[in-house]
């Protein structure tokens, strides 16, 4: 049996050694959700009153969850630039050129002067540099996980396609635990487990200032990777594309749509289970309560406070402290790891619609119980954290190979790319602030909030149903 010299060339390519694809896909996108929850944290807690101060503290949540939602719409501008760059002249290049972006940017949110410096230049400068984040955030995910899947062995696509999922929960844990360790070095004597003024201060900086050490590790590992093989054959066919967003959308827009359909639900799950419950959780539940707190703020700043107004704006949540409530969710996001692992050696062996499917429909049943898990009591919003982040798992894990696998390599970062960011627009921009609205709508409960998640994932399982399974496809075709 002859050897073609094709063939001859592609053994000769320089390959990526397993642990270095698994090291720069995740250690990447580690970072850039890092950067970006990092964001979502302070979004819920400190940027309403640092950034966006008004007489009403709904319009300030809503004000800065719209920023945190702005950068969203930024994704698919994102995903077109980099996927343009990285389907033309590889991943390599473009994953450091995101990297660089989503760093730089969140290091700058760090030394930003705040409403009370400069007035409302300060929330335009936010909202710029916000959207710089997403942006990189655009390019990011759809380069980490073409890496892993393009490099991964026969059969276990779906298993290395986990590795740029694990950096979500992992991004979270690192940057929440970084946000608690500093609110309990400075502490609030005056309101145990609320964030002291050293805290609102200063210390809310010290997460995206540090941003930049670890951008210095991971430009260290990626700029030791080679190109995929796959990408090197479509090179040397000739085969790339000068224009593959047009490409894309005049061969591949079914794919765009199922792809972006896929996504919802999980863009959904995650924000809700994030921004949303962190305000939520430690909203004050009762008003009496919310009341003195605020009055005792007010005295303390040689403000007036007027009851009659604060209570017509204000809406009961779980009452928790923010130290105890982000150690409930730094919990739960274990069985997010956990399970975004899991899911691979699943979607390897039963498919990835067949895993989806199930999982999907679970999302479904998870939505209608949120009004009775948040509202009884601290073992069952443990319970509601523990579930929701373990579906968060399996439905997250096997995207990093789905996506891909929907699309040719000429066209394959354009495409995930562009689905799994437009999707972030139809779910995560818009989710928090929908969230609110509804929690206000139903007197502080979170019903409806719960049947927007399951409404969501019924358009998911919708668009499962009519695809076609993608785990044999052949990804360097």
């Amino acid at each position: 049996m002859s050897i073609s010299a094709t063939e001859l060339e592609s053994a000769a390519q320089p390959a990526n050694p397993r642990s270095r694809v698994i090291m720069a896909s995740l250690i990447g996108t580690t970072i850039e959700f890092y950067d970006f929850y990092a964001y979502a944290t302070a979004a819920a807690l400190i940027f309403p009153g640092l950034f966006f101060p008004t007489a009403d503290a709904t319009t300030s949540l809503l004000a800065s969850f719209a920023t945190f939602g702005a950068a969203m719409v930024a994704r698919p501008i994102g995903a077109i630039v980099f996927g343009h760059f990285g389907d033309r002249f590889g991943r390599k290049a473009t994953l450091v050129g995101s990297l660089l972006v989503m760093g730089i940017a969140t290091f700058l949110i760090g030394l930003l002067p705040t409403y009370q410096d400069i007035g409302w230049w300060a929330a335009l400068l936010l909202l710029v540099l916000r959207l710089a984040q997403g942006f990189a955030l655009g390019g990011e995910w759809s380069g980490a996980a073409l890496v892993a899947t393009e490099n991964a062995p026969r059969g276990k696509r779906a298993w290395y396609g986990t590795f740029p999922q694990l950096g979500a929960p992992l991004g979270f844990l690192i940057s929440n635990g970084l946000f608690l360790v500093i609110s309990l070095a400075l502490p609030n004597a005056a309101a145990p487990g609320q964030p002291s003024a050293a805290f609102l201060g200063w210390g809310w900086r010290i997460p995206f200032l540090f941003s930049i050490v670890m951008v210095a590790v991971g430009l260290w590992v990626r700029l030791r990777l080679v190109e995929s093989t796959a990408f090197q054959r479509t090179v040397r066919r000739g085969a790339v594309r000068r224009l593959p967003l047009a490409t894309v959308f005049r061969s591949n827009w079914r794919q765009l749509i199922l792809g972006t359909a896929f996504m919802l639900a999980t863009y959904v799950l995650f924000y809700l289970l994030t921004s949303f419950v962190l305000s939520f959780g430690t909203k004050a539940s009762s008003l009496e309560a919310a009341s003195a707190a605020a009055a005792k703020a007010a005295q303390t700043a040689g403000k007036p406070f007027d009851p009659a107004a604060f209570a017509a704006q204000f809406y009961p949540g779980l009452g928790y402290g923010y130290n105890t409530f982000i150690l409930m969710l730094m919990a739960g996001v274990v069985f997010f790891g956990v399970f975004t692992l899991v899911s691979g050696p699943l979607a390897d062996r039963f498919g990835r619609r067949r895993t989806l499917l199930w999982v999907t429909a679970a999302i479904i049943v998870f939505g209608l119980l949120f009004a009775p898990l948040l509202g009884g009591g601290t073992a069952w919003v443990m319970v509601f954290l523990i579930v929701g982040f373990t579906l968060m798992g399996l439905t997250f894990g096997p995207m990093g190979a789905l996506l891909p696998e929907l699309f040719p390599t000429n066209v394959r970062y354009t495409g995930s790319a562009f689905s799994y960011n437009v999707s972030s627009i139809l779910g995560a921009a818009v989710a928090p602030l929908i969230a609110v609205w509804l929690w206000q709508s139903a007197a502080g409960s979170p019903v409806l909030v719960g049947v927007y998640l399951s409404v969501m994932a019924l358009i998911t399982l919708v668009a499962l149903f009519v695809s076609r399974e993608t785990k044999d496809v052949d990804i360097d075709a």
